[in-house]
């Protein structure tokens, strides 16, 4: 049973009262159509002749204006009803193309007829016209004016040859100008009786004459055209072509005699030159017809133009009201089908037996959404159980201080915690659906290990450089079941930072053996020191022979027993390192100190200090910092024995401090030797050395202080900016409040102690 939606009901009732509303705006274009009709025949009937009325130029401008409006009239209704479909179109409305498709259909049936009408109509017209307006008569009229043309453009031409061939000769004799004026003038007459010009002439720029020829023309020369002389100037002769009368004249500059331009005239057939002028009167009538002849077009063309467009503008009301008909059902299933694409499950098609085929879509349209809102509701349900599990496993996740990746079988990852990141220095977002082996090459290289092992649990440790540091990582492989034999197995891969915790065991265990080598050494070194004394003194003037041999031998007795004495205290040190005495100090003060004391031993050596002008206040112990500062320093001076200088280059330690991101940061940077790429965390441990005569306990004495005033040990090569790179960067990040950082390191530092026995 189909269910009638209340979203539609709406529409349904108003439907009646959109139909009155179209019959009302119906009710012009039936107006303009028989107003359209009637002007037309008008026009057809005056144009024809069959009326009294002259259809003469401001006639055949009124028939136009006339037919104008009706076709513009005609034009707003057609375009008010494009525009109602296509604003439905813009808006989205259901079946808004069919109805488009419809009506253009309906419009196309309706228009390629009339459009065929009106072009044979056309042909006929042009037909018509052609009698008044023929290629032949056209031809007549245009070659007669061409023929008058070409005789005056010949004369023209033969003129101008004339006046440059006496322009010559006139050059030529420009000493009998200078010398015998009269000699000069019957020159002139000569050359203008014999070349057969009516008059001849020279003039001045002016205008005015220097002296013409005497002929026997019955005209007087006429003055130069204002202007002709200036377009003479060029050398080119001037033509001056025949208006009215029958002469035509040139002008042309003589190049001998200076500021005298050669004028002449020539008389041509009046007969020619009049026809002409009664060729260009009736040829500028007939243009004057044939301008006409588009408006006589258009007068005519105008009753074709708006029978088309009444054929057009009804076949669209026709297309308009059989579309309504056929796109009413399936415009209210797009309704309904959009509806539900927005989620609204609770619509239905309304049906209506007349409607036929299409109703039994809706009644299938219907069910098939009565399907749809119970499976969604299944589907609700399931996943909100599955959002609360997945809730609940990020906020695990999220919690956990080791970092989780998710791997699939195939190795690639689908999940990273925030702590993996962190702790990893990767970006999760950049991790996702990239393959851990190429993610994070040593954690890919245990997780291929654990996942070809077979056990559910794996574990092992790896050592690599994260964020510029070698850390320690302590990496668990777990395997992950599925729920189906089907299912592919995935994995979850746990990895801790266990750098921290490693060096501590490290640090206690050097602790405690220093302690024991102290407590075992120490006690015998003074006695051996003080029997060696001894002997020197008791037998040192009774032993005469081999008496250099024996003074060596104790002094070396003394002196070793004094070195091993010195090591045992720095064991000590290292074993019982003072409680810092905290005040507040500017950072620079112990740098400057222990720096100078190195460069004051070192000279072969440049020292560069940047500390910058902002004090670098802080509680830290000065004593402590200075001898961190000094080992640092004396370290750098150590690494630069045995560098090749053969380049010409020498000794450079930087020392600079400053703030930086909230901390204090002091870097000891050298062109040494530099550090090993390998194990260089090592070299924080106590005794790990790479030079011969080290005891090794500098680094960590320094990485021990400064860990007590909360701070931070880091090794890096050399910046690139700094001598290509070469040597070696130590730096310190210390807390900008190091007091309770300090006050805490202490007591974690007492607390060791008491367990270990102090």
């Amino acid at each position: 049973m189909a269910i009638q939606a209340p979203s539609f009901t709406g529409p349904l009732f108003r439907k009646k009262a959109n139909l009155d509303a179209r019959r009302l705006l119906a009710l012009p274009g039936v107006i303009a159509i028989l107003g359209a009709l009637l002007a037309a025949a008008v026009s057809f009937a005056i144009l024809v002749g069959v009326t009294p009325i002259k259809p003469d130029e401001s006639t055949t401008l009124a028939l136009i204006g006339l037919n104008a409006a009706f076709i513009v009239s005609l034009t707003a209704l057609i375009g008010r009803e494009i525009h109602r479909i296509l604003m439905a179109r813009k808006v989205g409305k259901a079946a808004s193309r069919l109805h488009v498709r419809i009506v253009a259909m309906f419009a196309l049936v309706a228009a390629i007829p009339a459009i065929m009408v009106a072009i044979i109509a056309a042909v006929t017209l042009n037909i018509g016209l052609d009698r008044w307006f023929e290629i032949r008569t056209k031809t007549i009229i245009n070659s007669s004016l061409s023929i008058a043309d070409a005789y005056v453009q010949e004369n023209g031409r033969n003129l101008q040859g004339t006046t440059m061939s006496m322009a010559y000769d006139l050059d030529n004799a420009r000493s009998l100008y200078s010398l015998d004026r009269a000699g000069f003038l019957d020159l002139l007459n000569k050359e203008t009786m014999g070349r057969g010009l009516a008059h001849a002439g020279l003039v001045r720029p002016d205008g005015s004459f220097v002296m013409s020829a005497q002929t026997n023309a019955d005209f007087a020369m006429p003055e130069p055209p204002e202007g002709s002389i200036q377009e003479a100037e060029n050398g080119r002769p001037l033509l001056i072509a025949p208006e009215t009368r029958n002469i035509m004249g040139a002008i042309i500059k003589l190049r001998e005699i200076d500021g005298l331009f050669l004028y002449t005239i020539r008389v041509v057939d009046p007969e020619v030159i009049r026809a002409r002028q009664i060729v260009r009167a009736n040829t500028d009538e007939y243009r004057g017809l044939e301008s006409n002849r588009a408006t006589s077009q258009v007068a005519f063309a105008l009753p074709y133009l708006s029978l088309t467009l009444i054929i057009v503008l009804s076949a669209i009301w026709t297309g308009i009201a059989v579309a309504d008909r056929l796109v009413r059902p399936i415009r209210q299933l797009i309704g309904a089908a959009d509806e539900v694409a927005t989620g609204n499950l609770d619509v239905s098609v309304p049906v209506r037996p007349s409607d036929g085929d299409v109703a039994s879509l809706g009644d299938t349209f219907n069910n098939m959404l009565l399907e749809l809102k119970s499976q969604r509701n299944e589907l609700l349900s399931a996943k909100d159980l599955i959002d609360e599990r997945r809730r609940f496993s990020e906020a695990v996740l999220a919690g956990v201080t080791a970092g989780v990746i998710g791997v699939d079988s195939s190795g690639i990852v689908s999940i990273v915690n925030r702590s993996a990141e962190t702790m990893l220095a990767i970006s999760g977002t950049a991790a996702l659906g990239q393959n851990l082996s190429a993610v994070l090459p040593h954690v890919g290289r245990v997780f291929e290990i654990g996942r070809n092992s077979g056990k559910p649990v794996y574990r092992d440790q790896v050592t690599f450089y994260r964020a510029g540091a070698e850390r320690t990582f302590n990496v668990q492989i777990t395997i992950e079941e599925g729920e189906g034999h089907l299912e592919e197995k995935s994995y979850v891969v746990t990895v801790d930072d266990i750098t921290d915790l490693v060096q501590a065991q490290r640090s206690s265990a050097w602790a405690d053996v220093a302690r024991r080598i102290a407590h075992e050494i120490k006690n015998p070194l003074t006695p051996i020191q003080l029997s060696a004394e001894r002997i020197r003194r008791r037998f040192g003037k009774v032993i005469t022979e081999d008496r250099e041999i024996f003074d060596q031998c104790t002094d070396t007795i003394i002196r070793q027993v004094e070195d091993i004495g010195r090591m045992v205290d720095e064991f000590s040190a290292f074993a019982r390192m003072p409680k810092p005495e905290m005040k507040s100090i500017d950072l620079r003060e112990p740098l400057r100190e222990a720096s100078f004391l190195v460069e004051v031993s070192r000279s072969d050596i440049a020292f560069e200090r940047a500390f910058g002008d902002e004090p670098l206040k802080g509680t830290f112990d000065s004593r402590l910092l200075a001898q961190a500062f000094g080992n640092l320093i004396k370290n750098a001076a150590e690494a630069m024995e045995g560098v090749d200088r053969s380049d010409g280059s020498h000794g450079v330690i930087r020392i600079r401090a400053g703030r930086q991101d909230g901390a204090m940061r002091v870097d000891v940077i050298d062109n040494g030797k530099g550090l090993p790429r390998e194990n260089r965390q090592r070299l924080l441990e106590p005794y790990m050395t790479t030079r011969e005569k080290g005891t090794g306990l500098g680094l960590a004495i320094v990485k021990k202080i400064v860990e007590d005033h909360g701070g931070r040990l880091e090794l890096h090569d050399a910046p690139a900016d700094f001598h290509g790179g070469r040597g070696a960067m130590i730096s310190i990040i210390l807390p900008a409040s190091a007091g309770a950082a300090a006050a805490g390191a202490a007591k974690e530092r007492q607390t060791e102690k008491v367990g270990n026995g102090f």
